[in-house]
């Protein structure tokens, strides 16, 4: 799989409009995407990304350029799918798989960073 460095952090909060307000005040600005079922916000290049979830959490997510053959390579390796690629707007695609370990890793291409 080529990835990029990591470029995403996922933050799950139970109320996005708490979550939001919380993370805006705390960050210093405004969100660049702000949809109700995702708030995503750039600090210094890199993607701080509010999900709705009431378990909470955070899941790291790498930059590829193809959500599908990076998903791939890590099924060949023995990782499981989580979620499949899906554009969530923007022309942001994102999936998860866990590694054989149970962690969940996600991939993103994100063309609103370089």
């Amino acid at each position: 799989m080529t990835v990029g460095g990591l470029r995403s952090a996922f933050v799950s909060v139970p109320d996005m409009e708490k979550g939001k307000a919380f993370y805006t005040a705390l960050l210093g600005h405004e969100p660049y995407f702000d949809e109700p079922f995702y708030v995503g916000y750039d600090v210094e290049g890199f993607e701080l990304g509010l999900v709705v979830s009431p378990s909470g959490g955070t899941e790291a997510a790498w930059a590829v350029h193809d959500p599908d053959s990076a998903l791939g390579a890590a099924v060949e390796l023995g990782a499981t799918v989580v979620e499949e690629p899906r554009d969530v707007g923007d022309g942001i695609i994102v999936a998860t798989f866990a590694d054989p370990f149970g962690n969940h890793v996600g991939v993103i291409r994100n063309p609103n960073f370089a």
